[in-house]
């Protein structure tokens, strides 16, 4: 009997450490370069850490806010091989909900049926999809885009509302479309590995239900490994009422966050991304 409990108890233990809702980001630890997670200044008072898991893999990791209700960042390593953008429904995070239910996102419907709780339920511990329907000047903006994603899995795993933030919609179709499309395309051509974080200030207004906040600004950083020696690093940001992306070095966008929350110093990757532009040949 005392075997079979300690049998027990270790596999609970074993069950909790791999689970999708972390305490650290240890599990998916590959999304953040030298294993360098941004600085605590990022930090909202009720965090939670979610290594995004969809069909039993890890495709990139998150920081979320649940108060606000969006994610704070969301860390990842570019690429764009096989694999078309997905037709799927929005997934919410499981874990968010009770830290026993399932490890891999899933449906508000599916988890309403197997748990037999309501959306509202859901909706205590995150966004749900009625959050986001009527927004006036607003659509759901990814901080990981299926875009910088390889394979089927990998971009469908990007569409749970947990990776997303009501983004102004001309700047989503925009400006920051062609920085996602195009300007990574030229940035990463001589790049073998890209980490990038992209994120979002937590703003003053909410959408009209008053339960997910409005980022002020959405911003991006980006460090390039070209070979064993040489590293790059650039970044951008974004008012999140206009549409307009602003080019900057990784140091700089370290020292706008920095002020925009409030003095608590920022950063984004570890001391061997380069903070300042260099010439590159």
């Amino acid at each position: 009997m005392l075997r079979l409990l300690l049998l027990q108890v270790l596999a609970s233990c074993l069950w909790l450490g791999h689970s999708e809702v972390v305490t650290s980001f240890e599990d998916c630890h590959q999304f953040f370069y030298e294993r360098a997670t941004p600085s605590d200044a990022l930090h909202p008072k009720k965090l939670a850490r979610i290594c995004q898991r969809y069909s039993n893999s890890y495709h990139y990791a998150t920081l979320y806010d649940r108060d606000r209700r969006i994610p704070v960042y969301s860390a990842y390593i570019y690429g764009t091989g096989s694999g078309k953008k997905p037709h799927t429904p929005w997934f919410v995070e499981p874990q968010l909900i009770n830290e026993t239910y399932l490890k891999d996102m899933d449906t508000e419907s599916s988890i309403e049926k197997k748990y037999k709780i309501t959306a509202q339920q859901i909706g205590e511990s995150q966004a749900i999809n009625q959050d986001y329907n009527n927004l006036q000047d607003l659509n759901r903006g990814h901080l990981s885009p299926s875009g910088h994603q390889s394979g089927n899995n990998s971009k469908t795993a990007t569409f749970t509302l947990t990776n997303i933030v009501p983004q102004n919609s001309t700047l989503n179709k925009g400006a920051w479309n062609d920085y996602e499309t195009k300007t990574m395309a030229e940035k990463t051509e001589d790049c073998k590995t890209t980490y990038v974080i992209t994120g979002a200030v937590p703003g003053n207004t909410n959408i009209p239900n008053n339960r997910v906040n409005v980022p002020s600004h959405i911003w991006s950083a980006a460090c390039c490994l070209v070979n064993k020696k040489r590293r790059k690093a650039w970044a951008v940001i974004a008012e999140n009422d206009k549409n307009e992306v602003e080019n900057l070095s990784l140091g700089d966008l370290e020292a706008r966050l920095t002020e925009l929350y409030k003095g608590k110093r920022v950063t984004l990757f570890s001391k061997a991304c380069p903070r300042k532009e260099a010439p590159y040949p």
